[in-house]
């Protein structure tokens, strides 16, 4: 058991039983949560952030399998991002997108975009019912959390939901309209989310775990550079690429 000095206290943390990994499934999966019954507030949660967690909803985790370190977690020092030949056209492309800030609370549109978001990326059986569930799990009651809206001409595109923490912006999840391949929406979610942060004079940008044997997860290495975090200490990439097409 790990044990975490907070501002409010102790946080306590546990690990769950092994289970199938849900990105390798030939593997086992076990997770380190935080105490759910203790409040982990925006300070609280960007401390444990650079110590490799994430949320889902108000709970608390990072990987903790015992012999697999494939979930690294990933950052971008934004000051210091270089955009290749391909990102400066996807910015250009997606110039014409008014970006807005939405609070906190979603609504039947944004419901219905990650519905369809849902059934074209993951899973073409994902009912309105579970779509709707699934939403409720970006929410947090006690993270400073914002929902930013990509439009077209008042069409809504893109949804990123943002945790607002002291040293950055943690992307929590973006989701975007599948009928607009052409338009890059997920390249420009997060190098929108680094200008926001540079807006905001905050340092990084964290975009969650990187693992090299997932396709889904290999577009985090496009961005240069990139920080990762392993055996305990944040440190350069090496692997990081960047396309020059």
């Amino acid at each position: 058991m790990m044990i975490f000095n907070t501002r409010t206290g102790r946080l306590f943390f546990f690990s769950t039983e092994p289970r199938v990994c849900s990105y390798l499934p030939a593997r086992e999966s076990v997770m380190l949560f935080a105490d759910p019954n203790k409040v982990v507030d925006s300070e609280s949660y960007g401390r444990l952030i650079d110590f490799g967690f994430r949320r889902s909803g108000d709970n608390v985790y990072r990987p903790h399998c015992r012999s697999c370190t494939a979930c690294i977690p990933v950052r971008i020092p934004v000051d210091e991002l270089e955009l290749n030949r391909s990102q400066r056209r996807n910015v250009s492309r997606n110039a014409d997108l008014k970006i807005s800030h939405e609070g906190t609370e979603f609504n039947d549109e944004h419901l219905q975009l990650y519905h369809r978001y849902q059934q074209h990326r993951h899973d073409p059986d994902t009912s309105n019912g579970e779509a709707h569930d699934q939403l409720g799990f970006l929410r947090s009651k006690f993270i400073n959390t914002s929902i930013l809206e990509f439009r077209l001409d008042g069409k809504l595109l893109m949804v990123s939901v943002v945790d607002e923490i002291p040293q950055g912006l943690s992307a929590a999840y973006t989701f975007y309209d599948p009928d607009y391949p052409q338009r890059g929406l997920g390249v420009y979610g997060v190098l929108a989310l680094a200008e926001e942060c540079r807006r905001r004079k905050l340092p990084w940008l964290y975009l969650g775990y990187w693992i090299e044997e997932c396709e889904k997860m290999n577009y985090k290495t496009m961005f240069r550079p990139l920080h990762e975090y392993r055996d305990g200490e944040w440190k350069l990439m090496e692997k990081s690429v960047a396309s020059s097409k």
